[in-house]
């Protein structure tokens, strides 16, 4: 799927669980729904930190780029080094290692422990990355265009020192999850794992699959392209993404959001 259609999938797989959380009683704090559908959003543009075409090599300009080229390189020498020989020859590492639940948990527990030891500075800088590419993919077509990279990061960094302001108020968020002292903002590896789950679940529903299940191997191929059935895919970018996907999880998004702001 396309960058737009990856972080509203995103946005809404969070408020989903928000919706969940309210009715199994155990309601998020307005503010972790609103920063983890935003974090989520973001999480889900991060995978193709392989691709040096996606939208998230735009987002910080040169260092983003230079960041997504040596994540392609590291990508495609872990595919050829754990390859099994059902799995094909091929030229680069988009789709792969950065494409499978365990890049995902790792991601998301590097993130957790990050949040914890780096204390505010690493939280805001967690908020702000994320924010940005929430912005690039939500407001893919305000966002685009050189000129507009300064006013998203402006806009980014201020709502990184809000929303964390807000956060840390008593009962607001910080300690969601994790009340015990030290283990404030845990939470924040949560979103970007599942940001990153639904982006893979995202291309395995387009024509190339995606190897999730990596390392496990099925058959005689450890990188298998796990997906719906053949006549059930679509391309990137496809009418079907556009028209039904994307209606679909403004929908379902919207209703998350109701239930879990307790709305109704």
């Amino acid at each position: 799927m396309m960058g737009p259609a990856h972080s509203l999938s995103g946005a809404t797989a969070w408020l989903g669980v928000g919706a969940v959380a309210a009715l199994t009683g155990h309601p998020m704090p307005w503010p972790v729904v609103l920063v983890g559908a935003l974090i989520c959003a973001g999480a889900a543009l991060a995978p193709d930190l392989d691709h040096k075409a996606a939208t998230i090599s735009r987002a910080f300009g040169p260092i983003s780029h230079g960041l997504c080229e040596i994540v392609d390189k590291l990508s495609y020498a872990a595919y050829k080094a754990t390859r099994m020989p059902g799995d094909p020859r091929r030229s680069g590492g988009h789709r792969t290692l950065t494409h499978t639940w365990l890049w995902a948990v790792l991601i998301g527990a590097g993130t957790s422990v990050l949040a914890i030891a780096g204390g505010r500075w690493a939280v805001l800088a967690i908020l702000f990355v994320h924010m940005v590419l929430a912005i690039e993919g939500l407001l893919w077509r305000a966002a685009r265009g050189s000129s507009s990279d300064v006013l998203v990061w402006l806009l980014a960094a201020t709502s990184a020192w809000i929303l964390a302001g807000i956060l840390d108020e008593p009962g607001k968020g910080a300690d969601w999850l994790f009340s015990s002292p030290g283990l404030e903002y845990l939470w924040l590896g949560l979103p970007i794992i599942l940001g990153a789950l639904m982006h893979c679940l995202g291309d395995a529903l387009t024509v190339s699959g995606c190897p999730i299940l990596w390392p496990i191997p099925l058959g005689r191929r450890r990188w298998y392209p796990v997906g719906t059935p053949k006549g059930m895919r679509f391309r990137a970018g496809s009418w079907v993404e556009l028209k039904v996907l994307m209606p679909a999880f403004m929908l379902i998004g919207g209703v998350g959001a109701v239930v879990a702001l307790n709305v109704v």
